[in-house]
């Protein structure tokens, strides 16, 4: 295992844990809104302070890039650790059991290590840049779609950023019509997992965080999937707007919503 998956892991289960438990005792979670329809608890600043003391006591000049804390430059600027301690906290404070730990690391811009953990059911995903992709120890595979028809694809409303709903709707609607149905489950980085494990087809969403995709990404890539932005460029990790799935469900994904597309959804 490489040794930064070793301490990735560590970390995701570690935070996991403290999860799982606050979980079981809702009455210590304290929720407060940092942003329009956007929660951050107690337990997201715990985990992430967990996570970060881990990689830390390993990796002391690394860059962590997180969620809550923001970028906490280290003297080795080309190794950087981008972390959501708590990808689906509007389930958790809702006590919708889905949600998870995401981490990855990026060496000169690409990501070589990630896992995502899913705490409530115990799910490890991980992935090695050109060694795979796996779920608890087992290989993934996304799926062999051939095209839309049949499909079921994952998909995330962009309710922080509300200004981008009339095209996303027009795409949901040109969408359903050649696929088979639609899963919207609040964790992208869950989603990006479900489509290495091949339980979606295929995912996209506007406007996410680096933090919220950048695990998830190198799942699908491993497991022999492609993710782009909007117009099938690599531009994703600046625009936030992500399509992920085998190259034909991404192709289809992408013909369809082209036209329906506003100017500021194409950068």
């Amino acid at each position: 295992m490489h040794p930064m998956l070793t301490i990735a892991v560590r970390a995701a289960r570690k935070a996991g844990n403290l999860i799982a438990k606050h979980y079981e005792t809702p009455d210590s979670v304290e929720a407060t809104q940092k942003g329009t329809n956007d929660f951050v608890t107690n337990v997201d600043r715990e985990a992430e302070h967990m996570i970060i003391d881990v990689i830390r006591k390993s990796y002391p000049k690394h860059t962590i890039i997180s969620e809550e804390c923001g970028e906490l430059e280290g003297e080795d600027k080309d190794v950087q650790w981008i972390i959501d301690p708590l990808d689906g906290t509007t389930n958790f404070v809702k006590r919708f059991p889905h949600f998870a730990v995401s981490i990855a690391v990026r060496i000169k811009g690409r990501t070589e290590v990630a896992v995502v953990y899913d705490p409530m059911r115990n799910e490890l995903f991980t992935a090695t840049r050109g060694q795979g992709a796996q779920l608890n120890g087992y290989r993934l595979r996304g799926t062999n779609a051939k095209d839309l028809d049949g499909t079921i694809l994952a998909t995330g409303f962009p309710f922080k950023a509300k200004q981008h709903a009339k095209s996303y709707i027009n795409v949901i609607g040109k969408l359903f019509t050649e696929c088979a149905d639609f899963r919207r489950t609040g964790s992208a980085a869950l989603d990006l997992a479900y489509v290495a494990a091949g339980r979606v087809d295929g995912f996209f969403e506007v406007a996410l965080k680096p933090w919220d995709f950048a695990g998830g990404e190198l799942l699908v890539r491993e497991s022999g999937g492609v993710v782009t932005d909007f117009v099938g460029g690599h531009n994703h990790y600046s625009s936030g707007n992500i399509v992920a799935g085998n190259p034909r469900v991404v192709k289809g994904i992408l013909n369809t919503m082209r036209e329906e597309l506003s100017e500021a959804l194409k950068r």
